[in-house]
C-alpha cells in the first residue's frame, strides 16, 4: 500500500456509498505509519478529498481526535491488535445483519466467501462501539479473521489496502446472502479446510481484481 493512502480511502468511500452496503453511517480507514487516516463523521458520498480525512493516532489514546466518527475506536483497536491489517471498511451490509440475528458465526459455503472468512465471527453486543474498551472487545472477537459481523450493527472487513477491504466487505455480503438462501432450503454444507485454504491463498490477487471492477469512476 502507498505511504499516503488518502486517495484510495476517498475512492473506497465513494464506492461504498454507491454499493448499497452503507447508509448514512460507515467509515473507511488505512494505516499510515504510527497512525491511521479515517473518513470523518459524515456520509461516505460526502467524502470527496483526502483533506477531509482525520488522522487517528495508534498509540495510547485517551479520546478520539476531533472530526473522527465515534466508532473510530473500532479501527484504533483493530490496528493495534493486528499489525497485518492495512485498512478497514465498515458498513451495514444487510445479509450479514440477518445472519447475526440467527447464528453465532458465518461459515463459508462458496469459494469467494472463504476470502471473507471461514468462519466469520459475530460480535454479540449490538450496542454502538463508542468506547475504547468496547473497541478492544471487538478486536478480540475478530481475532485473526479477515471480517467480522456486528450483531444488530453492521459489519467490517480488513485488507491490505482500502480498496481490498471494501472488496472483502462486498464478498462478505455475497457469502452471507448465499448462506441465507441455502439455509432456507436445507442445512448449508461449509467448504472443507483444503477448499478454504485454496481460496484464501488467492485472496490478495482476487481482491485486487474485484476492487478494480467495483471502483467508481
Amino acid at each position: 500500500m502507498s505511504d499516503d493512502p488518502g486517495g484510495e480511502i476517498v475512492d473506497a468511500a465513494r464506492a461504498l456509498a454507491a454499493s448499497g452496503l452503507v447508509d448514512a453511517f460507515g467509515h473507511v480507514s488505512a494505516r499510515r505509519g504510527d497512525a491511521a487516516l479515517i473518513t470523518p463523521a459524515a456520509p461516505m458520498a460526502a467524502v470527496t478529498s483526502p483533506g477531509q480525512l482525520v488522522e487517528l493516532p495508534l498509540g495510547d489514546l485517551g479520546e478520539l481526535p476531533a472530526g473522527a466518527p465515534k466508532e473510530a475506536w473500532i479501527h484504533w483497536a483493530v490496528y493495534r491488535a493486528r499489525p497485518d491489517v492495512g485498512a478497514i471498511c465498515r458498513g451495514q451490509a444487510p445479509s450479514p445483519l440477518a445472519v447475526a440475528a440467527v447464528a453465532d458465526e458465518l461459515p463459508a459455503v462458496l469459494g469467494q466467501g472463504a476470502i471473507a472468512g471461514a468462519p466469520v465471527p459475530v460480535f454479540p453486543d449490538a450496542r454502538l462501539v463508542r468506547e475504547r474498551d468496547r473497541g478492544e472487545a471487538l478486536a478480540a472477537c475478530l481475532g485473526a479473521a479477515p471480517s467480522l459481523i456486528m450483531r444488530g450493527n453492521g459489519a467490517l472487513a480488513t485488507g491490505s489496502s482500502p480498496g481490498r477491504a471494501f472488496a472483502r466487505l462486498h464478498l462478505l455480503e455475497r457469502s452471507a446472502d448465499t448462506w441465507l438462501r441455502a439455509a432456507a432450503a436445507a442445512t448449508p454444507r461449509p467448504l472443507g479446510d483444503d477448499e478454504v485454504a485454496f481460496w484464501q491463498a488467492a485472496a490478495e490477487e482476487l481482491l485486487g481484481r474485484l476492487w478494480n471492477h467495483l471502483r467508481t469512476d
